[in-house]
């Protein structure tokens, strides 16, 4: 039994989305974390969308006790930018999961997560899968917000190469002003990036394997053709375990290897916006570190500690 006093306090920010609900997966089945809240924000598919597929992900995964928040339907300053061609229109591969019935959360997902952030006393761990609107939102609205998150854990950026444009991963490129507000707000910052999640690919066979399982893991491998499909066309035989590394983190560094790095967000560029800059690679530094750069993964305890964690649903 784990003692409530040392299980981590945790706010999951995301936009369902298929590697998403992985992620959402394992963070209920790892009984270290106190999982306070999770808030949905437009990115793969509109709010609507996210926000129900949280939802109903939440109750698939038996934690209808926690509670869900609707966020940002669109970023800060720009128009939406969706993933239908990896997430299908639904956002979950075209695959439909029961409707929740637990009640309908009406707090805004920026005022929610300040006031999770106040109950824990400073150490909460935010870790934020999705475009960054909502965590830019709450930072602007509550100035005393970076004080009260003990860590921020994004999946977002590259120290190197792009996926939404040749400079600009994806969660970035989405809301590039949100994610600079957030970069600079002083909070620790993990970013795990494509530098390491695409070293992370899981192939079909193993999809296969990992969906055998149980009906959780059937879902999740079901739910994964889609992308997977979109994957295999542009040269990647399998699904790359993005958003599921960054839930993982903070209870599993050791799976990682990461540098410390000045991260700037490059939001007035025409070719080069949403780019994550840093100063990893250069003889010329910033002069502040303001975030930890993951870099490379242990890929056989990785896959290791998913299906460990994924195999504890009931068959």
């Amino acid at each position: 039994m784990i003692d409530n006093e040392t299980r981590i306090p945790i706010w999951l920010d995301t936009d369902p989305g298929v590697d998403d609900a992985m992620a959402m997966a394992l963070l209920f089945a790892i009984p270290e974390y106190d999982v306070k809240g999770i808030s949905a924000v437009a990115g793969n598919v509109e709010l609507s969308k996210t926000f129900r597929n949280a939802r109903n992900l939440t109750a698939f995964f038996g934690r209808k006790d926690v509670p869900v928040y609707p966020g940002a339907e669109k970023p800060l300053f720009r128009a939406p930018r969706t993933a239908y061609f990896v997430h299908g229109e639904n956002g979950l591969g075209n695959v439909d999961l029961p409707e929740s019935d637990a009640p309908v959360e009406q707090m805004p997902a920026w005022d929610a997560l300040y006031e999770a952030a106040k109950a824990a006393k400073g150490e909460l761990v935010l870790v934020a899968i999705g475009p960054l609107t909502n965590v830019a939102l709450a930072l602007s609205k509550h100035g005393s917000l970076p004080k009260l998150l003990k860590r921020i854990v994004i999946m977002g950026g590259s120290a190197t190469y792009g996926n939404a444009t040749p400079a600009a991963e994806a969660n970035i490129f989405c809301d590039a002003e949100a994610a600079s507000t957030v970069f600079q707000c002083g909070v620790p910052i993990v970013m795990c990036g494509l530098d390491m999640t695409l070293k992370t690919v899981m192939s079909p066979a193993e999809l296969d394997k990992l969906g055998e399982l149980n009906p959780v893991c059937k879902f999740l491998r079901d739910a994964a053709q889609h992308g997977l499909a979109y994957s295999q066309a542009h040269g990647i035989d399998g699904m790359a375990l993005h958003d599921p590394t960054a839930v993982l983190y903070p209870l599993y560094p050791h799976i990682f290897s990461a540098e410390e790095a000045g991260v700037v967000v490059e939001t007035k560029g025409t070719i080069t916006y949403g780019k994550t800059v840093t100063d990893l690679y250069s003889d010329k530094q910033f002069p502040f570190k303001n975030a930890l750069v993951a870099l490379e993964v242990d890929k056989p305890k990785l896959f290791e500690t998913v299906t460990e964690l994924l195999s504890k649903y009931r068959s």
